[in-house]
């Protein structure tokens, strides 16, 4: 794959990041860094997942997780504050999902948990609220 450019000074790259760095996006971007046990554990079990780059730092990224056919699932969409307002989170939008296009079998279930006005974002890529029919619910370890 050729790694896609949101504008000049970024790459949209394939790839995991590493326990750091992936510690490191979620806890300066507010979603609240994940325990290095847990995102050492987590991270090898990406479906798929693609990386910002700009000036050699890793600046942003997403995630696809689940069980490869009937289950997934958008998460660890991310981009460090000095580098949002920039488009960046439409292309990562638009990397994992042309991504589900590719390989995602028919049917496959795509979800996702909208913090915010993020669901102004995923609404751009095809997702829509599930309330009333159905409600998100969480459990946290």
């Amino acid at each position: 794959m050729t790694p896609a450019t949101a504008n000049a000074d970024y790459e949209i790259l394939p790839g995991v990041p590493d326990v750091p760095t992936y510690r490191r996006l979620r806890g300066e971007s507010g979603l609240g860094a994940k325990s290095a046990e847990g995102s050492a554990l987590g991270l090898p079990n990406s479906w798929y997942a693609v990386t910002v780059r700009h000036s050699g730092e890793t600046v942003g990224m997403g995630r696809i997780i689940g069980d490869g056919g009937c289950f997934l699932q958008i998460v660890d969409i991310c981009v460090l504050p000095a580098h949002q307002g920039r488009g960046l989170g439409k292309q990562i939008m638009a990397e994992l999902s042309a991504e589900l296009e590719r390989r995602a079998p028919q049917g496959t279930y795509v979800s996702l948990i909208a913090d915010g006005d993020a669901r102004h974002l995923y609404s751009k890529y095809g997702f829509a609220e599930t309330a009333p029919a159905s409600v998100g619910m969480a459990r946290l370890f």
